[in-house]
């Protein structure tokens, strides 16, 4: 599933009242947190969000979006536990006309279609492992290749992503 989250709306924490789906910030905890997304929000940086299911790993992300200088940009939203094995190439790097069954159209992915925002990937260790490696390349070349294409395209994208899995046990 992918979701495009319209970023100009607000999500910085009301003074009186706090706006809805802001972070509660009072513990030290959470305040170190917020301490934390600060620091990393302005950097150009992919960022892993580690935490146990439920403990707020978007509204992590969503935050270090909104205090970014991309907050005027996209944040996109895939889960990639929600997308089958067999299109995960093509959801996140697009597909050519023809590329397999099915594609009748070229398709622009998911990091064409986010160019200047960011991309949150949800539960990212639940890929299979060549699609990890897939996201790699993008990570380290800033490029990706659609499905059956020989070209690469450059994007401008900020990577989040986050996982309940331990990668080290892994």
């Amino acid at each position: 599933t992918v979701h495009v989250v319209d970023s100009r709306r607000s999500t910085a924490p009301a003074r009186a009242n706090r706006d809805v789906g802001a972070p509660v910030r009072r513990s030290a905890a959470m305040l170190e947190l917020a301490r934390l997304i600060e620091r990393v929000a302005e950097r150009k940086i992919p960022v892993l969000v580690l935490g146990e299911t439920g403990t707020g790993k978007e509204l992590v992300a969503r935050e270090i979006h909104a205090r970014s200088p991309r907050k005027d940009a996209a944040l996109t939203i895939v889960n990639c536990a929600t997308i089958p094995e067999q299109l995960v190439e093509s959801v996140l790097f697009g597909h050519t006309k023809g590329a397999f069954t099915g594609a009748d159209r070229n398709r622009r992915g998911v990091f064409e279609e986010a160019h200047g925002g960011t991309v949150f990937l949800d539960e990212v260790a639940e890929l299979r492992p060549a699609a990890q490696a897939a996201l790699l390349r993008v990570l380290d070349t800033g490029r990706v290749s659609p499905i059956a294409s020989n070209r690469e395209i450059q994007v401008d994208v900020r990577v989040i992503a986050a996982t309940h899995r331990n990668l080290l046990e892994m």
